[in-house]
């Protein structure tokens, strides 16, 4: 899981610094979408790598909830949380609902189907037309912020899994792993709200 999460992590931050070049304007953007296709074998090494990983995440998460299970076959009568966070405890519920937008979101600005307006040509005009649509932008916003708080306790946890867990160096690997997870949160959100804005139009 530790592995096959850094490999997701490290594709997120590739896929926010080529989506932020729509900042740049739509020749920038259109350009940078338009080379990624003529990349054949990086391309579509990439997405049997992130398929790969995905897949192994998700078995991952089943291995886990199993031996969490048989570890405890009995529920708590009343359970308190002592040092668990918010993001730890509701990584079950944060995966697939990331999961089922990332299908979504694929297939909205991939081959248009999103009920927004679409061109094949145009990425640029594709992801203006689909946030101009205040629910999708919402939702896109709404399913970052679930995005990076699973992101955050994934940082942190893989770290413990190397087994770089020290009560002095926890605490600054959290803070890390909140700041780098708030970046991501805030590069991602910023295109819809410009979009909505009128700032990118």
């Amino acid at each position: 899981m530790a592995v096959t999460g850094v490999v997701l992590a490290g594709f997120i931050v590739g896929h926010l610094l080529g989506n932020l070049q729509i900042f740049i304007g739509r020749d920038t953007f259109n350009g940078y979408a338009e080379g990624l296709k003529k990349l054949h074998v990086l391309l579509w090494g990439t997405r049997a790598a992130l398929l790969v990983s995905v897949a192994l995440h998700i078995w991952s998460t089943i291995q886990l909830a199993a031996r969490r299970s048989s570890a405890r076959p009995v529920a708590y009568q009343k359970y308190t949380a002592q040092t668990s966070s918010y993001a730890s405890r509701t990584m079950y519920m944060s995966g697939p609902i990331v999961a089922a937008f990332i299908v979504y979101h694929l297939l909205h600005f991939t081959i248009g189907v999103g009920g927004t307006p679409y061109d094949a040509g145009d990425p640029y005009g594709n992801v203006v037309a689909g946030f101009k649509v205040i629910p999708v932008a919402l939702a896109y916003v709404i399913a970052m912020g679930l995005l990076c708080l699973h992101l955050r306790h994934g940082l942190a946890s893989f770290l413990q899994t190397l087994g770089v867990n020290h009560p002095a160096y926890t605490p600054k690997i959290k803070l890390a792993a909140s700041l780098i997870a708030g970046l991501i949160f805030l590069g991602f959100s910023s295109i819809p709200v410009a979009v909505m804005a009128g700032v990118v139009s």
